[in-house]
């Protein structure tokens, strides 16, 4: 790495600047007291409202070392996981900008952590070493090992495809343009078929969310706004359940009032044509004659409405 790596402060937030030859409080000082970030800027690796300076930091994290290479209890090495989880964020932060979008940034630092737990308990601080480049290769070798776990594609595949990679860059360099099949089969010493079924092993490792599969060509709806709900009422169909009850319920009420009596008694109140009889004073025969005068008279007046 060409720069310094930020360090966490012993609160486990915010970053301190690597310690230089010369200890000198960081930032301006009020009073013989660092300033907050107001005054000092991020990089004074102080929260605002603490006046501690870095060589506060400093000591307080070489005295928490020393008690833990003492003691090497779980409470200190929580403490140190805490100060140094920053590190596993940046280290995540560098591996997964070269992987794919479906790879979630959050198990990478889920991984990365069991990386620092196990830097610091193998750490030797007496031989000098600065903790933070030793953590973040031992954090960067946890990330990696739990991808290559996790990952169902063949490392042959995986090395193919990188041999097809380096060798459209490399045709591509001289070129000054895409090279075609055949020039590309010839710069990896293959024919067209063979690079052809090289082309069919690596479609076989994309992965593509299936919430951007079902949203392509949708704008920004997502899967949920797609897939059908099966056992969700047609809003369609109740509009017209709706409808036609309202038109019902008017046409019923278009009728005399005997027939209505006799459609409302058979149809909602679930009465036989004989129990209706005894009702009205009436013989079942001239009740089957109102409800048939009353259903036709009902039809013609939907078939009507229909119409209009």
């Amino acid at each position: 790495m060409t720069e310094p790596t930020p360090v966490p402060d012993d609160r486990g937030t915010g970053s301190r600047a690597p310690a230089r030859p010369a200890r000198a409080p960081v930032g301006n000082q009020v009073n013989g007291r660092a300033a907050p970030y107001g005054d000092g800027g991020p990089s004074s690796g102080v929260l605002p409202g603490d006046h501690r300076t870095a060589d506060d930091v400093e000591a307080g994290i070489v005295a928490l070392w020393r008690r833990f290479g003492e003691r090497r209890e779980q409470d200190l090495r929580d403490r140190l996981v805490l100060h140094y989880a920053p590190l596993v964020k940046y280290v995540a932060g560098r591996v997964g900008t070269g992987l794919p979008a479906h790879v979630d940034v959050s198990d990478l630092i889920q991984s990365g952590i069991f990386g620092l737990v196990d830097a610091i308990e193998k750490f030797e601080p007496e031989r000098g070493l600065k903790f933070e480049t030793y953590a973040m290769q031992r954090i960067r070798g946890a990330i990696l090992d739990d991808l290559r776990a996790q990952d169902w594609v063949p490392r042959t595949v995986r090395g193919r495809a990188r041999e097809v990679e380096r060798g459209i860059e490399r045709l591509g360099g001289r070129l000054q343009r895409t090279p075609t099949d055949a020039e590309l089969a010839t710069e990896l010493g293959l024919s067209v078929g063979e690079l052809r079924d090289v082309y069919a092993q690596l479609q076989l490792t994309s992965v593509v969310a299936l919430d951007e599969l079902a949203a392509a060509g949708r704008g920004v709806n997502s899967l949920a706004d797609v897939l059908e709900d099966e056992a969700a009422d047609d809003p369609v169909a109740l509009l017209v359940d709706q409808d036609n009850r309202r038109q019902l319920a008017e046409a019923i009420g278009l009728l005399v009032e005997r027939d209505r009596v006799v459609v409302t008694l058979y149809y909602f109140e679930n009465l036989t044509l004989a129990e209706i009889g005894r009702v009205l004073g009436v013989t079942e025969s001239r009740v089957c004659q109102l409800h048939t005068r009353a259903v036709l008279r009902l039809r013609a007046k939907l078939m009507e409405t229909a119409d209009v």
